[in-house]
């Protein structure tokens, strides 16, 4: 097991050093090519203002923190589905609940081959540790050699070293949707100070008050906030969500666990 988990470990490695350069790659072309394209404003000249009602030009306005935004909001994305993936599987096949209420029926009824034979049909984090702390149960039960507090002991450690293979693997890249979370906001208002900047810059040149190019100005310079909040909101929702679920994941697991040392304790 601890052979497959660090197979998975080095691939996971390689997927989220590769996502964000990939990211940020792909979303500076959108906003070249996509977003600049010359046809989204007048007289088909990018330095030109957006076309009346053109979205995608008015956000190619918004200045070179635009794609640096686009791409945090997509690597959020990624990384979403990712640990939804990862965090379903983990769970395994059956309800959690249900999987826990069939292993404590066959761990009463002395069935410890038929709840092995479960765990594996069930597979995922839960399963794992169930097994790892049956196969240890069964172990202890055919020792002679130690008391009843070693036995103890030993299904307890084994329960946590797999825990502890287990746990790290729901959690990892959380860290980056986080991450994104608090920069997000930072990097729309940064944006937005830079928009301004120009803006007003681009009026004191002018000489008199062009009040349509100062709002034009504003309104591009707010996209970078918008997108900014919106990447931000999205990655707030997206962490909490997840890490209930891990929540959820380690209860199961702590009860699991709880169940096998209570089961071996009052029927040894």
């Amino acid at each position: 097991m601890e052979q497959k988990k660090s197979s998975q470990s080095s691939a996971s490695l390689v997927f989220t050093y590769a996502v964000i350069p990939v990211s940020l790659l792909i979303c500076i072309a959108i906003y070249k090519f996509v977003l600049g394209n010359p046809a989204n404003f007048i007289e088909n000249n990018p330095d030109n203002n957006p076309l009346p009602g053109n979205y995608l030009g008015i956000v190619y306005k918004g200045g070179v923190i635009v794609p640096v935004l686009m791409s945090t909001f997509l690597i959020a994305i990624t990384f979403c589905i990712e640990r939804f993936v990862t965090i379903n599987r983990s769970r395994g096949k059956k309800n959690v609940d249900q999987f826990l209420t069939e292993i404590r029926s066959m761990m009463n009824s002395g069935n410890i081959d038929q709840a092995l034979t479960a765990c594996k049909a069930q597979k995922g984090s839960i399963g794992n540790v169930i097994y790892s702390g049956l196969v240890t149960y069964q172990q202890m039960s055919k020792d002679s050699a130690l008391d009843k507090e070693q036995k103890v002991a030993n299904i307890q450690k084994s329960i946590e070293e797999t825990t502890s293979l287990e746990l790290p693997m729901l959690s990892k890249n959380l860290s980056i949707i986080s991450t994104i979370a608090s920069i997000a906001t930072l990097l729309g208002l940064l944006g937005t100070v830079l928009g301004m900047i120009k803006a007003f810059a681009a009026m004191a040149t002018a000489g008199a008050p062009d009040a349509v190019a100062l709002a034009n100005g504003i309104s591009e310079a707010l996209i970078n906030t918008a997108l900014g909040i919106g990447t931000s909101a999205v990655a707030i929702i997206m962490y909490n969500f997840f890490t209930t679920k891990i929540d959820s994941i380690t209860y199961g697991i702590d009860e699991a666990g709880y169940s096998i040392v209570q089961s071996f304790s009052s029927k040894n």
